[in-house]
């Protein structure tokens, strides 16, 4: 039984222990951040998407008042006149105690209206297809200035991620300042170096380390800019993903596009309604009141009526200004063009340029790597030289820093060949958000 016990216990210590060990190991091991993550997130936490809904909301109400044009309408009018003159009959009738009505030149009435739309010539529905079409419009404008977000984080993830890349070469640059710390300072051992060459090779390390930390302030200010716009907290800790090269296209899909097709789409729908201004109404009307007279013009007292029946309704003085309101949307749809067209030439010129950017910076990676490759033979030969003593510090920081520049100009034209391609998505309008 105490074995039982003891074995239990032992179980228990040795899983906390197992966990002790893995937890921190796999807290360090988070994903790293995406660039579609960012720009999903920046998306979402953008104020102006919150204007997508409300838009929506206004489409709804609109149709809905729209529809309500169906139903009956109902009203309440009254008049109170004076009249100059009344109807009165010319002649007299010589019966004893008969009399004809005097009518008062006072009139009076108060009524309810009541009136059903039978035929409206497609006015309801075309208000309908309006409300939707202001809604897509007012939709697509705001994904226009969404669009405008992905390129921000572009510049904030890049520039971190370079600054990353730039911190890497630093660790390499250190390793190699070092190696010849340790090999100068074996030669001072032996006397055949002096020591003011390891205080050379010192400096050198601390200026390394200088140009570190100003790296790593970059990085923090870049990474604090890009938790502002995804509202997800980063640190030095966080790591970025490499994006993959993108496939290059040469079709332009901007959202832009889309929205002059949707404001098109209204001038088709105002000409509709330019013909449903020419078209009969129908509908029922049921009236009733109280006034004097009523609908018996002779009694000239107060009476209660009614009545009711069809009512046809044309009016025909849209004729007049037709012929100009078409002409006026004519124009409209012919600025449209014009705008679709020049925002297409511009966008163009921008593309064209961009594919100049990344073929250059194509051609410069290419040639980075041999540069490397060069420098790479001659600081290792520079470091086998100074471990023999034929070759000064000063000379071996001069090879050091020779490299490392070749790497970092490497990194830099790698990374903004990378930006450049994800700039020309951006462009022609390829990045696209599920």
């Amino acid at each position: 039984m105490h074995y039982h016990n003891y074995k239990n216990r032992l179980m228990c210590l040795l899983i906390l222990l197992m966990g002790g060990i893995f937890m921190p190991a796999a807290k360090a091991q988070s994903p790293a951040l995406t660039i579609d993550q960012c720009y999903r997130l920046a998306r979402a936490n953008y104020p102006l998407i919150k204007q997508q809904d409300l838009i929506t909301k206004t489409r709804e109400y609109s149709v809905s008042n729209a529809s309500k044009g169906y139903l009956p309408a109902f009203s309440v009018n009254g008049t109170a006149n004076y009249q100059s003159a009344v109807t009165t009959l010319p002649f007299t009738i010589p019966i004893k105690g008969f009399s004809l009505p005097q009518y008062s030149k006072e009139q009076y009435k108060i009524y309810g209206e009541l009136d059903q739309t039978l035929y409206d010539g497609g006015v309801i529905r075309n208000q309908k297809q309006t409300a939707q079409a202001n809604e897509a419009i007012q939709q697509q404008n705001i994904e226009v200035e969404l669009y405008a977000l992905y390129d921000r984080v572009n510049q904030l993830f890049f520039g971190a991620l370079l600054i990353n890349e730039q911190l890497r070469q630093n660790d390499l640059l250190k390793q190699d300042v070092q190696n010849g710390i340790d090999k100068t300072k074996a030669l001072v051992a032996n006397g055949t170096a002096f020591r003011s060459s390891v205080d050379e090779l010192q400096a050198q390390l601390l200026q390394t380390e200088q140009a570190r930390i100003e790296l790593t302030s970059a990085r923090k200010a870049y990474l604090d800019m890009l938790s502002l716009f995804i509202n997800t907290p980063l640190n030095d800790n966080t790591k970025l993903e490499k994006p993959a090269t993108p496939l290059i296209t040469d079709a332009i899909t901007r959202p832009e596009l889309l929205a002059y097709d949707f404001q098109k789409k209204t001038y088709d729908l105002q000409y509709k309604m330019l013909k449903t201004q020419l078209v009969p109404k129908l509908g029922l009307f049921v009236q009733g009141g109280y006034g004097r007279p009523g609908l018996n013009f002779l009694d000239n007292n107060f009476a209660w009526y009614y009545e009711g029946g069809l009512r046809l309704s044309w009016n025909l003085g849209a004729l007049y200004t037709l012929k100009n309101q078409k002409q006026l949307m004519d124009i409209g749809q012919k600025t449209l063009d014009v705008q679709k067209e020049t925002f297409l030439f511009n966008t163009s010129l921008t593309q064209k340029q961009q594919n100049a950017q990344i073929s250059k910076y194509q051609d410069l990676v290419k040639t980075d790597d041999e540069i490397i490759r060069i420098r790479q033979s001659v600081k290792t030969a520079a470091a086998a030289q100074l471990e023999n003593g034929v070759l000064s510090a000063h000379d071996y920081i001069n090879e050091v820093n020779a490299e490392d520049q070749a790497r970092q100009n490497r990194i830099l034209h790698e990374m903004q060949l990378l930006q450049e391609q994800y700039s020309y998505q951006n462009t022609i309008g390829n990045i696209k958000i599920q």
